[in-house]
């Protein structure tokens, strides 16, 4: 994955999506207390990978376990990414061979080898919205 991929959250947290009526809910389990912030950021199609965002939010030094959050956004499809950003610099640490060094996680995150597509990491949002678990990834200890 690109390091443009999690710099994109950055805008995503600071766009705020008009309330509508479709709840995107996100359980995000596994986490691990490292300090620093998580940055969790919901995209378009025409945003993705892309210093963009409908949506996103930003949690100061998280609490190792489950965090729940919440987005209201129109109906459609659309990817998540969240990185918890222990550097605090808004873009994933990439070791030398292109391994994340932070802890992140996408829809489908396990299966994904390399860079995603959106196809690959996308999900649909109804009237009704949309509710997903995600855990987190973490590399192994050194």
């Amino acid at each position: 994955m690109k390091h443009t991929l999690f710099a994109a959250l950055t805008l995503g947290t600071l766009c705020g999506a008009a309330s509508y009526a479709a709840p995107v809910t996100l359980e995000i389990s596994g986490v691990q207390a490292r300090g620093g912030q998580f940055l969790v950021g919901l995209q378009t199609q025409d945003q993705f990978m892309q210093n963009a965002g409908i949506a996103g939010e930003i949690i100061q030094n998280p609490e190792a376990g489950t965090h729940k959050v919440t987005f209201d956004v129109p109906p459609g499809e659309y990817s998540v990414s969240v990185l918890h950003d222990e550097n605090m610099d808004h873009q994933m640490a990439m070791a030398e061979n292109g391994m994340p060094q932070e802890g992140w996680t996408m829809v489908n995150a396990s299966s994904l080898r390399g860079e995603p597509t959106f196809d690959q990491v996308s999900f649909k949002v109804t009237k009704d919205g949309a509710d997903l678990t995600l855990p987190m990834i973490y590399p192994a200890p050194e």
